[in-house]
This record gives structure tokens, C-alpha cells and sequence, in this order.
């Protein structure tokens, strides 16, 4: 039976980010989900196993040394990895391609 209750990461990205519930990023190596809410420009950045909003960070762009979201992934995959991501940047036309590709 299919469910359209959001997951506890995406229910907390929602009460974090006014673009609701932002865009999924990707899973980092220290297993947590990040969204990306491109009106505030930033990030919210959730452990996997948490239920409660005190356990999530955000993180504005402008007030970090990323100037870009692109800043913001390739930070992340220096400090913390991804495990799964990032799933931004491109365009669906290159995406395509990739995927032909692949």
C-alpha cells in the first residue's frame, strides 16, 4: 500500500526551509540527508536517525565561504563525502547524455 506521509528527514527539512520541503541533495557519509531551498539559499542538513528539528542543522549560504550551491557539494564531499549525491548542477539535456552514456 502506497503512502504519501513524508519520511521523518523530509518532515523535518519541511519545518526547517520555506521551500518545502526544499530539494534533495543527497545522503553525506556521515549519514545524513540534505535539502537544498533555493528561495533562502540554504541548506538543511539531517541525521538520517533523528525525529526531532534540534537535531538538524541549517546553513545559509551567505554566511558560509560557498558562494554557490555547486561550493556547498564540493565542500561537502571534501569534509563528509556523499554517500548517495549530489543530485544538482547540469542541465536535463547533459543529464541525458549521461545517462546514454552510462
Amino acid at each position: 500500500m502506497a503512502t504519501t506521509q513524508p519520511n521523518p528527514q523530509e518532515r523535518i527539512a519541511r519545518q526547517l526551509l520555506t521551500q518545502s520541503p526544499g530539494l534533495f541533495l543527497g545522503l553525506d557519509c556521515d549519514d545524513a540527508v540534505q535539502y537544498w531551498d533555493s528561495y533562502e539559499r540554504t541548506v538543511a542538513i539531517v541525521p538520517r536517525d533523528t525525529t526531532s528539528v534540534k537535531d538538524a542543522e541549517t546553513f545559509e549560504l551567505d554566511v558560509t565561504p560557498c558562494g554557490t550551491l555547486s561550493d556547498w557539494c564540493r565542500h561537502v564531499r571534501g569534509t563528509r563525502g556523499w554517500d548517495v549525491g549530489p543530485h544538482v548542477g547540469g542541465s536535463m539535456v547533459g543529464d541525458l547524455v549521461r545517462g546514454a552514456e552510462a
